[in-house]
């Protein structure tokens, strides 16, 4: 017999689901977020690589929405497409079609400057290979990022921020004189350096061992918390996932990526 489920809805009285089970019920995860507004809205998304080799299509998003200082996980395999949805997302990339709404800005409406101004000014992003400037040093690394998003540079602050991230006394050091761990909290601390209302991480802890990993992963919480921050991290380990609000299989979000078990072609 079915049974009836729902409706969830938050403290301010939206609904979230309702429906029906034959095995029972449970409100979603994102039922406990105090109130849904959403700073992520995908909509009737696609994207395409073009090459001479023909037209890739690698991205299918028919929705998506993330809850204004929520905590998401997007995991899955390489080639899922987490990197791309990641790019469009920050405006790096621009879908070929559908809504990419972010912060209330289309950003498919706007041209590559207007991206590049919007990125710098609300979006945080650290990239899976860091992308750290190998003549700078952490501490100028840092102050990069405050000048991405059009504020004054500010050393002092520079140098707090990387404290605060345990890198106090690395201040001056090039990235080729750091490890790998200390490179990822120059990373982290110049995604930070904005104060941005969205932080996006791209396989953070992927080339991390166990315990800097864990590192890593509780800074970048914890710092997305004090900011009130929305966080989408994209991952391939389920261990690094069940630290945030919700999980999203992104083999369930992109209706192009390939089945589990199968290769990826993108």
């Amino acid at each position: 017999m079915a049974i009836r489920c729902g409706p969830y809805r938050t403290r301010a009285g939206r609904i979230l689901s309702e429906g029906t089970s034959s095995t029972g019920c449970s409100p979603p995860r994102v039922a406990a977020i105090a109130s849904f507004h959403a700073v992520i809205r995908l909509q009737d998304v696609e994207k395409s690589f073009r090459s001479q080799a023909g037209v890739t299509p690698v991205l299918r998003v028919p929705a998506f929405q993330v809850a204004a200082g929520e905590h998401v996980a997007l995991i899955g395999a390489s080639g899922s497409g987490k990197t791309t949805l990641l790019n469009l997302l920050s405006g790096l990339d621009r879908a070929d079609s559908g809504v990419v709404e972010v912060a209330g800005q289309d950003l498919t409406r706007l041209s590559e400057s207007e991206r590049d101004r919007f990125r710098a000014q609300a979006v945080g992003y650290m990239f899976q290979s860091f992308h750290l400037l190998d003549g700078f040093s952490a501490v100028e690394n840092v102050e990069l990022g405050e000048s991405f998003a059009g504020r004054k540079v500010d050393r002092g602050q520079a140098e707090r921020l990387l404290a605060s991230l345990e890198l106090g006394h690395r201040l001056d050091y090039k990235p080729s004189e750091l490890s790998i761990g200390q490179q990822a909290r120059v990373a982290l601390a110049r995604a930070l350096a904005g104060s941005p209302q969205l932080i996006l991480a791209d396989e953070p802890t992927g080339a991390l061992d166990g315990s800097t990993a864990e590192t890593i992963l509780t800074l970048l919480l914890a710092r997305a918390r004090e900011l009130g921050a929305t966080l989408v991290v994209a991952t391939h380990d389920p261990a690094v996932a069940a630290h945030f609000d919700r999980t999203v299989a992104v083999e369930e979000l992109n209706e192009l990526a390939p089945a589990a078990g199968q290769e990826a072609s993108a």
